[in-house]
């Protein structure tokens, strides 16, 4: 199991400062699991590299009671030669002042990004080429890889699930050590200890900073935590929107105080069928539904046979849980299951996952936004996932006067940030359609006043430009 770190810093021997190893010397450590040797294979003012060699004992791990398996599984496996938890384990204790960045000799250079190339042989990648990109390009890194066959003398065999793959980025240190001790096990999808409450934080100290804006979030959490439902959503929970204390139980309270505030009128079922009655009309068959809740707008999708992909994404880990029990999604028949699918991620961030729909569904939940929020999500929505057609909904607070007492005083809801006036409604729509390409109507739902209007107040927003030119990246996107 080989991992080498190349740099073309100069003067480039600095890289022994920064691994707190000395380059005129091969040093050795005991593990539990065996022996890791550090040593340098080029060292140069223009360029240096040095090298984590691990010597995994399989024998002595069974004997010690850390394999897993029966009979020869036991003795005979990958272990010895393939990257996985046992790298992540040797990085933190064998590079450990590098992983948390910090360099006695060489303080500033710690805290600063330099040309740096990775490369781990033998890397096991369960889901191919598709998702070892998944989890590294979007952190910026320049990805090549080799696939070795599962045996050169019978090619008809086909490829194994081992890379050799070699990461360049322009990087602190600490962070593409970071990187490397979360995504190793994640490409694994295993790992040689026992994974408890520990693991979350562990897995929280070394993705902060990185972890809580990656597309791949929810993929990199379950297969680190190894699939443990409760350890995912205490982590997930964390990593979405930390800022915002109890988020969970915010949004679950949020959705009991508003729906009472409406059910008089039954505003929601309205809100619902309107939306639904504009996604049909637009002729869309694979919809997202983003903010989907608790899963309603979802359920009357899933009874439409128009309707070919379903999918819904939520910041709330927990009210997807909710929505899964309550489409049944366990039980239904294997054609009905396959149209559906439940995604877990915040509409701050630019997301792969969203591209390639016919329309987007947003029901009440730009009011939740404030305006730097409101700001991102906008370039996320119409720039970057860019479905041909957008509706979207938002109470119209010309009609609060109506109801003669709201929970939350002026807004119907405490967690709303706004709620706009028709005109000022129209008036958004408006800008979106300049910036983005897009062209708009704007209807009521809900039983009209005639002097306040209905309330609420839906936008079908229809793309009318192919491409536009992007507005510069900002950070919240």
């Amino acid at each position: 199991m080989l991992l080498t770190i190349t740099t073309t810093h100069e003067p480039a021997t600095d890289l022994g400062y920064l691994l707190h190893k000395n380059p005129a010397r091969v040093q050795s450590f005991t593990l539990a699991f065996g022996e890791a040797h550090v040593f340098y294979s080029e060292v140069g003012e223009e360029k240096c590299t040095a090298a984590l060699l691990l010597d995994v004992d399989p024998v002595g791990l069974v004997r010690r009671g850390g394999a897993s398996g029966f009979g020869l599984e036991q003795y005979v496996n990958d272990r010895p030669y393939a990257a996985s938890s046992f790298l992540s384990v040797a990085i933190s204790q064998v590079l450990g002042s590098a992983l948390q960045g910090r360099s006695k000799e060489r303080p500033e250079l710690a805290g600063q990004a330099i040309p740096l190339e990775a490369r781990i042989s033998a890397l096991p990648c369960r889901g191919g080429e598709e998702v070892l990109r998944s989890l590294f390009e979007p952190l910026g890194y320049t990805l090549t890889s080799r696939r070795y066959p599962l045996d050169a003398t019978f090619p008809s065999w086909g490829a194994s699930s081992y890379y050799t793959v070699t990461l360049a980025h322009r990087i602190r240190l600490s962070a593409l050590l970071a990187h490397l001790y979360v995504l190793v096990p994640v490409l694994d999808d295993d790992k040689h200890y026992y994974v408890g409450d520990g693991e979350v934080e562990k897995l929280l100290r070394h993705g902060e900073g990185w972890l809580s804006a990656h597309p791949m979030r929810e993929l990199i959490t379950r297969r680190y935590l190894r699939h443990q439902r409760s350890l995912m959503r205490s982590a997930l929970a964390q990593l979405v929107e930390p800022e915002t204390p109890q988020i969970e139980e915010v949004i679950l309270q949020h959705n009991l105080e508003e729906a009472k505030v409406e059910e008089k009128i039954s505003l929601h079922q309205q809100r619902l069928a309107a939306v639904l009655a504009a996604l049909k009309e637009s002729g869309a068959r694979r919809v997202v539904d983003l903010g989907c809740g608790e899963g309603r707008l979802l359920s009357l999708l899933l009874q439409d046979g128009q309707f070919t992909e379903i999918v819904g994404m939520d910041v709330s880990y927990r009210t997807l849980e909710i929505a899964a029990e309550r489409l049944n999604l366990e039980y239904l028949p294997p054609l009905q299951r396959e149209r559906i699918r439940l995604l877990h991620g915040s509409l701050m961030y630019r997301d792969a996952r969203l591209h390639g729909f016919d329309a987007a569904a947003v029901v009440e939940v730009i009011e939740h936004l404030d305006t730097p929020r409101l700001a991102a999500f906008e370039r996320v929505l119409f720039e970057f996932a860019r479905p041909q057609t957008i509706v979207l909904t938002t109470p119209n607070v010309e009609y609060n006067v109506l109801w003669e007492s709201l929970p939350a005083g002026s807004f119907r809801h405490r967690d709303h940030r706004f709620e706009w006036t028709r005109a000022e409604f129209a008036a958004w729509t408006q800008e979106m359609c300049e910036r983005f390409g897009y062209q708009v109507q704007v209807l009521p739902v809900g039983p009209e006043d005639a002097r306040v209007g209905a309330p609420s107040q839906m936008a079908i927003f229809e793309a009318h430009v192919k491409e536009i030119p992007r507005e510069h990246d900002s950070q919240e996107s």
